[in-house]
């Protein structure tokens, strides 16, 4: 079995409520009081000092100390040195350049997955955990070298996923017809979709969906399934060919 122990968290803010408010439990229980402080990775947003502060905040007002790794002469060493890492959301694409730009995919991929460290993401953070960010919402604002991503879990989740609108007038691609369009090319992976609200908790071969609002799941050549909070998605889990 696998050490992994991941929380990967559909938004970081919900509506009517702070930043991380609504899943400030689900950290505190996944954390624990092991871990006394937490490496964050604010890549995905541009101004890094003021997303360290914004967290920085959070984490301590839960009894966490913070660091962020952009403080840091030597990224690597801190992910080496790290008790647990933390990848906030912002822009996929411009996270997913700089991990690779810092050579830190492998090393996270390390320290989480034969170290057994927590990790948690949100929203951008929780795109990299998977096998690629091709189901990501944002724009390719930069080019990171591959779409290929940490590879924590064998399938690719859509965070903030947003059920169509049966009252709106806008004739584009709802977010399942994206999907589905994934879907067509050929070897493509289980997409979650985790709407605002809802989050997946890894812990080795287990996975159990958690948060108040639910999911649904995306497999290539099926209907999509609708799946409540408690739902175990272990099953997703098991792959024949993991990311190298």
């Amino acid at each position: 079995g696998s050490p992994r122990r991941l929380l990967l968290v559909s938004n970081s803010t919900l509506h009517g409520g702070g930043y991380l408010g609504h899943c400030q439990q689900h950290i505190q229980n996944f954390l624990g009081q092991k871990v006394k402080r937490v490496l964050f990775i604010p890549y995905a947003l541009h101004d890094r000092d003021a997303y360290a502060r914004t967290a920085r905040e959070k984490f301590e007002s839960l009894g966490y100390g913070l660091d962020s790794i952009h403080e840091s002469c030597d990224p690597v060493e801190a992910v080496r040195k790290s008790e647990a890492i933390f990848i906030g959301g912002g822009n996929t694409f411009r996270l997913l350049k700089a991990l690779y730009d810092n050579r830190l995919i492998h090393e996270i991929r390390k320290r989480v997955l034969e170290d057994g460290i927590p990790y948690m993401g949100s929203s951008a953070g929780t795109n990299v955990a998977t096998i690629s960010i091709n189901t990501t919402n944002d724009m390719p604002i930069v080019y990171p070298p591959s779409l290929q991503a940490l590879g924590l879990v064998p399938f690719n989740i859509n965070p903030h996923y947003l059920d169509p609108d049966v009252k709106s007038t806008h004739m584009g691609e709802t977010r399942e017809e994206r999907i589905r369009q994934y879907h067509e090319e050929p070897n493509t992976p289980p997409v979650l979709g985790l709407r605002e609200g809802a989050m997946l908790l890894v812990e080795g071969d287990k996975a159990t969906l958690q948060g108040v609002t639910g999911a649904r799941l995306f497999l290539r050549g099926k209907k999509p399934t609708e799946h409540k909070p408690g739902t175990d998605f272990s099953f997703l889990l098991i792959d024949s060919n993991p990311p190298n």
